[in-house]
């Protein structure tokens, strides 16, 4: 998946408020951050292949580091670890393993059977929804709308930073996981692993706007005043 881990953070603002959104979609989106730097280094490997599903034509040959759910599992002890060491905030320190976890969740249901379990990659899983794009996309963009919708209503502008730059974000997006499916595939596994790297900027971008909005009181906490 792309946009649904994105998705996602969006949603988890609701149960984490204090914890940035930047944090939240980076924590979401942490395995394919890790994976082109395993790329480059020579430990994981991937292979273009027009048609190794509908969807993409990268064949994933090797990611047990990165996206095992072992690993998976590991990572996301660590960075919820990491989070509660810099922020001694157990409830978000929580929310960021779950979100770290949910990245390999999603992609066992759209990855052909080739995500390993361990490190050894003995056995693979997969549900294969990458075996259709138009199913592909009704999934995660419901997911996406879904998420954005939810982070939209429980926060609030402070500025048109915090307006312009939410929206600018939000529709630029879908128009890069559009032209990342239905453009001409990658060159190269190289050309693969840095895209992937430059994708950090989607966290940051987040990062600043959140700064920009604060959380809407509630019903319930309206009826309080």
């Amino acid at each position: 998946m792309f946009i649904g881990h994105f998705a996602v953070g969006f949603a988890a603002k609701r149960a984490a408020p204090k914890v940035s959104l930047g944090v939240l979609i980076g924590a979401a989106a942490i395995l394919d951050v890790l994976w082109p730097v395993f790329l480059l280094l020579g430990w994981e490997r991937v292979r273009i292949e027009p048609g190794n599903t509908a969807f993409t034509p990268l064949a994933f040959d090797s990611y047990p580091i990165s996206h095992s759910l072992l690993a998976a599992l590991g990572w996301s002890v660590l960075f919820g670890s990491l989070y509660w060491g810099i922020r001694r905030d157990g409830r978000g320190a929580g929310i960021v393993m779950a979100l770290v976890l949910s990245h390999w969740l999603l992609d066992a249901l759209s990855h052909r059977p080739d995500l390993p379990l361990t490190l050894t990659g003995a056995t693979r899983v997969g549900l294969g929804l990458w075996n259709s794009v138009p199913a592909t996309l009704v999934v995660e963009g419901a997911m996406f709308a879904a998420g954005v919708w939810l982070y939209a209503t429980f926060t609030r502008t402070k500025d048109r930073v915090g307006r312009w730059s939410f929206v600018v974000f939000v529709a630029v997006l879908p128009l890069l996981y559009l032209a990342s499916v239905f453009g001409p595939p990658p060159p190269d596994w190289r050309t693969i692993a840095w895209t992937d790297l430059a994708a950090i900027l989607f966290a940051v971008w987040p990062a600043w706007f959140d700064r920009q909005r604060v959380v809407s009181p509630q019903p319930s906490e309206r009826c309080l005043r």
